[in-house]
């Protein structure tokens, strides 16, 4: 007898990985709405708003690329040792 093929799953969304695409999509979101940024007041050091932001945001993009990827490491080990247990868990 022939065992039936595996079938192969689709991509799952865990509420870890819309966590990852927020903190991916948060830094477009933020540059591309430029109404948000375009103004010179309140400044930071003498530098106008429109500038010190987005240089924050140099930061913060660099803080949740990281902390998406360590993230979806995780994850990938999490599902790596669930599928490495012979479907025990089903």
């Amino acid at each position: 007898m022939s065992e039936a093929p595996e079938v192969s799953r689709g991509p799952v969304v865990t509420p870890v990985r819309v966590v990852i695409a927020l903190c991916l999509v948060a830094p477009f979101v933020a540059m591309l709405w430029v109404g948000s940024y375009a103004k010179t007041d309140p400044t930071f050091i003498g530098i106008p708003f429109f500038y010190w932001y987005q240089m924050l945001w140099v930061f913060l993009s660099t803080a949740l690329t990281m902390l998406a990827y360590t993230l979806w490491q995780r994850d990938q080990r999490a599902r790596a040792a669930g599928s490495s247990d012979g479907g025990a868990s089903k």
